[in-house]
């Protein structure tokens, strides 16, 4: 890929929020369903995390989006036709794959359908879901970035918190033929929360996103430069938020070895019952 604009200057902080305006918000109230496998679901409260998963490396089941992400092709032409007036041989649309290379998203389902209840049922234990009460989600991970309890390690090195954090429902769009730069090029953002309609507007999806620019690059002290991992886990205590109702419940899935979930949850403090699902 061509030579991005540099600068030797601090790495820009992340913020909190600062695209809202740009992405449809749920109304208040809200609660979301996040279904998972009953060990990815027993390994995140035991390790006191949420998973995120790079946008352009989506792998965890079998009709994952490869194009997640990714600048809508029609726009492709245009956004490489746009150029940086200090890096004319980088264009927007190689800003675009860079951003997108350095987005993570946390998604979770705003309906509790059949369809949600198809992700991470293909293990051993079969899958859960956990029910969040959004508001308090939102308020809750606001509050850990904004205070410095949250940050990526490289190698054991503890960075500077260089994540926007957002929230929005993800618009699906007819892939082939929709257009987000005819008036102007997009934020990187918008193409987080855009996805083909045909094969997954089922899924109703939220997502919580965490992006660093996708101009330059990162560097530690010693000027290695930092490779974005395929995952981040940002911390989150499981049991407080079992606590003060931010998980509203545990739901087990068709398959749910309840017997397992059950003891792994009293092991763990939670301090909920799964209920089947309706």
């Amino acid at each position: 890929m061509p030579t991005a604009p540099t600068s030797t200057a601090l790495a820009p902080l992340g913020w909190i929020e600062p695209h809202a305006g740009l992405l449809r918000q749920p109304a208040s109230g809200q609660v979301l369903y996040k279904v998972m496998s009953v060990e990815n679901c027993v390994r995140s409260i035991e390790g006191g995390y949420l998973h995120f998963n790079r946008v352009d490396s989506y792998k965890d089941f079998p009709d994952a989006d490869c194009h997640d992400g990714e600048q809508l092709p029609g726009d492709r032409a245009g956004n490489a036709a746009a150029g940086f007036a200090k890096a004319p041989g980088f264009s927007a649309a190689h800003y675009y794959d860079r951003s997108r290379s350095r987005t993570y998203a946390f998604c979770a389902a705003l309906e509790d359908t059949d369809h949600v209840w198809t992700y991470g049922g293909g293990t051993a234990r079969g899958n859960v879901g956990l029910v969040f009460d959004f508001d308090k989600l939102r308020a809750t991970l606001n509050r850990k970035l904004l205070s410095g309890g949250a940050a990526l390690e490289f190698n054991g090195v503890r960075c500077c918190q260089i994540f926007d954090l957002n929230y929005g429902i993800v618009d699906y769009v007819d892939w082939a033929s929709h257009r987000a730069n005819e008036s102007r090029l997009p934020n990187p953002i918008m193409y987080t929360y855009l996805k083909d309609r045909g094969p997954f507007a089922e899924e109703r999806e939220l997502r919580i996103s965490l992006s660093a620019l996708g101009i330059g690059k990162f560097v530690l002290d010693d000027r290695t430069e930092i490779a974005f991992p395929q995952h981040l886990h940002l911390d989150f205590d499981f049991r407080a938020a079992f606590a003060d109702n931010t998980i509203r419940e545990i739901i087990a899935g068709p398959r749910c070895d309840e017997d397992f979930l059950r003891t792994e949850l009293r092991r763990l403090g939670a301090d909920l019952v799964p209920r089947d699902p309706p």
